[in-house]
């Protein structure tokens, strides 16, 4: 029997859940697929940093705009979704100092607090910092759960009227006179949707979801390897002051550390090698800032793919600073009512959702605001609730684990 909506959303992670959640929220019939439990590609798979904006001040001011402002946002009405560790931008010796100044001016004129501080004061609030570091920035970064956010966009979409299907990949797309006509959906859901408007919010995948519509989203994938091990002192993010590269972030768990990351382009998201060199350059790098994580305990990794848009990452050239996000419209290419939302953080979920939304809103005529920058998440300060609901979409993906409903 088929099955009608207003709106499809394909894919799970915290945009598609955001973008599922939003629509709840004004009123709108809504879907949402997702070939396999909710949060199981990028979202579970990133290093679980709330972005301050700072990595990105004096590189690319709109995203780190972006970030502040909602790294500000979730820590309102996510609840016990996020940790405030707070972060520290770190200068080793040897790192460019002209960097370091020119990142705190851009914190600076942007509006991200930062407080600089010298190696004696960086070691006494983490005491096991190098002592090669000679000077940081206090940042307001955090620690966000990607499962526990996740579920709880989830099951507050399900609540306000929202179809949430696991385990339900998209296996066809129907275009007839320029329209999306029908998708066919496997696996749990296994039945034909007839939706008014699709949001392809696949990630690393949204090139080979939109081709199903004969429309071209021209993704360039990136793998990168996090790394968890045993280091219950860490306390707050640590950030290597300098150019982008390897090994440059240390995020902190209740008794872990998650040492990150690498960035190699990939031809296939769910195909690609796991090379020894990058578990090797991951911990050299990372304990260049924190020597007792070369020898900390190895408890588990994973790789993550990053969705990178590869128009913008061709103009940016190579290892670009930015993660931008785009939303486009594919009735240009004759798919009308067929969207496409693209690159972005996870840190800017809601912000990607919400865009996505006034779009979709506007082409329905649906005069409603967007509420998710004030409307509190379900469980909120209850971990337990939270952890409810992760075990309801399948559990916690591997970033968030030994947190998310242990």
């Amino acid at each position: 029997m088929a099955i009608d909506t207003t709106v499809l959303v394909i894919g799970g992670g915290a945009t598609g859940a955001g973008v599922a959640r939003d629509l709840a929220l004004r009123g709108c019939d809504v879907a949402l697929v997702d070939r396999g439990g909710l949060a199981d590609g990028t979202t579970a798979r990133s290093h679980g940093l709330l972005h301050s904006g700072a990595r990105y001040a004096e590189a690319d001011e709109t995203g780190a705009e972006e970030c502040i402002a909602e790294n500000r946002t979730l820590r309102d009405v996510a609840g016990a979704a996020i940790a405030d560790t707070g972060g520290l931008f770190v200068q080793l010796a040897g790192d460019d100092p002209e960097y370091f100044e020119a990142k705190r001016d851009a914190c600076e004129a942007i509006g991200i607090p930062v407080e600089v501080i010298d190696g004696d004061e960086a070691r006494a609030a983490v005491p096991a910092l190098a002592e090669g570091v000679e000077r940081a920035m206090r940042v307001p970064d955090a620690v966000v759960s990607p499962s526990r956010l996740v579920a709880a966009n989830a099951r507050d979409a399900a609540d306000r009227g929202a179809a949430v299907h696991y385990d339900s990949p998209v296996e066809g797309i129907r275009v007839d006179e320029g329209e999306v006509a029908g998708v066919a959906v496997g696996g749990a859901l296994d039945e034909t949707v007839h939706p008014d408007v699709v949001v392809n919010a696949t990630g690393a995948w949204a090139g080979e979801v939109a081709a199903m519509a004969g429309a071209t989203v021209e993704m360039r994938p990136t793998r990168g390897l996090m790394e968890s091990v045993e280091h219950s002192d860490l306390g707050t993010v640590l950030n290597r002051c300098r150019e982008p590269g390897d090994g440059d972030i240390v995020v902190p768990h209740e008794r872990e550390a998650v040492l990150g990351t690498t960035s190699v382009t990939v031809d296939d998201p769910d195909d690609y090698e796991r090379a020894d060199w990058e578990r090797e350059r991951v911990r050299e790098e990372c304990a260049a800032m924190c020597p007792s994580l070369s020898d900390a305990a190895h408890v588990r990794e994973w790789w993550g793919v990053r969705p990178l848009y590869e128009p913008d990452e061709a103009e940016r050239g190579g290892r670009g600073i930015s993660r931008g996000f785009f939303l486009l419209d594919h009735a240009d290419e004759g798919v009308d009512g067929f969207l496409s939302v693209v690159g972005g953080k996870l840190t800017t979920y809601r912000l990607m959702a919400e865009r996505t939304v006034d779009t979709v809103c506007e082409r329905l005529g649906v005069d409603e605001p967007c509420r998710t920058a004030t409307e509190p998440l379900p469980g909120g300060d209850d971990p337990d609730a939270l952890d409810e609901f992760v075990a309801d979409i399948g559990g916690p993906g591997p970033s968030d684990s030994d947190v998310a409903g242990r």
